[in-house]
């Protein structure tokens, strides 16, 4: 099972988001380079990294399988904004170029917004913007992630993904990530998961779904609404979530949890137990208050 979470990257970098990840008791991890809502980034600490690299070697975490979140301000979808667009472009590359120093492998993207636009539009402006990001040294895959259909939202099924994927010139550098919640909210029953994955295969290839993003939703299937529950806690259940988790086809695909916190705790290391255990844990809150009384 290659398992873990959103950690954060502050002070001690990669180092932190280590040491974090080590604390949730899991082997892989998911990080922002700067906040999700701006564009501020510090330079990269090489002797951070070096100590994060030592770390994880001595702790089983493979580098391989660590993910980059772009920030959700990205919006490769309209270019009705030149600026706008060239920013999200450039941003992108500095980010890559960012997270390639720490060799990370794996940068996932929101598609973007059409806004005003034709989606069809907005999709061609998403290849155009992967297509002068992207570059035959480019040595980070750049995956998509599957949406819930808010708003404007690109990527909210698989034909959009599609779409958008097969105008990209370096399909090698190009992947999924898809999301639970975001899947089920889009339309996708996950009872039928088997299903959506024999789909996948033939439209798109599982050889290119390189993540999943593991959250329940507090929302019924279809609504278009994209908010994340606590494993076990929200409309897609326990039991559903842990037949995605444990699919054998994904079986070397890393799963990051983006649960939300419960009070100001984060859930992870308790929720990453239920997931080893395949065991649901009904007093989640209660049980994280006593492991932070403890642990403080």
């Amino acid at each position: 099972m290659i398992i873990g979470s959103h950690v954060n990257f502050g002070k001690e970098q990669l180092l932190g988001a280590v040491k974090q990840t080590i604390s949730y008791d899991a082997n892989t991890f998911m990080f922002y380079t700067g906040a999700p809502q701006n564009s501020i980034r510090k330079e990269i600490n090489e002797d951070l990294t070096n100590e994060a690299f030592k770390l994880m070697k001595e702790n089983g975490i493979d580098l391989k399988n660590v993910v980059c979140h772009a920030p959700y301000i990205i919006n490769l979808a309209n270019k009705d904004n030149v600026d706008s667009w060239d920013f999200s472009i450039d941003f992108l590359k500095k980010e890559i170029m960012r997270i390639e120093k720490l060799g990370v492998g794996f940068i996932v993207v929101h598609p973007g917004n059409y806004l005003k636009l034709d989606v069809n539009v907005a999709l061609q402006n998403i290849s155009d913007a992967i297509n002068k990001i992207l570059c035959e040294d480019t040595n980070v895959m750049f995956l998509l992630e599957t949406m819930a259909g808010k708003g404007t939202e690109c990527g909210r099924n698989m034909e959009e993904i599609k779409t958008i994927l097969d105008k990209v010139l370096l399909k090698d550098k190009v992947g999924v990530c898809i999301d639970t919640c975001h899947l089920n909210d889009s339309g996708v029953d996950l009872n039928n998961f088997e299903e959506y994955l024999e789909k996948f295969d033939k439209m798109i290839g599982l050889d290119k779904l390189k993540c999943v993003h593991v959250n329940d939703s507090k929302n019924e299937c279809g609504s278009h609404k994209d908010r994340h529950a606590n494993l076990g806690y929200g409309t897609i259940g326990f039991e559903v979530l842990m037949n995605v988790v444990y699919h054998e086809k994904l079986k070397n695909v890393p799963k990051i949890l983006e649960t939300p916190w419960i009070l100001e705790y984060p859930p992870y290391k308790l929720e990453i137990e239920m997931i080893k255990k395949r065991k649901f844990n009904s007093s989640l809150e209660e049980d994280l208050k006593k492991l932070f009384i403890e642990t403080n």
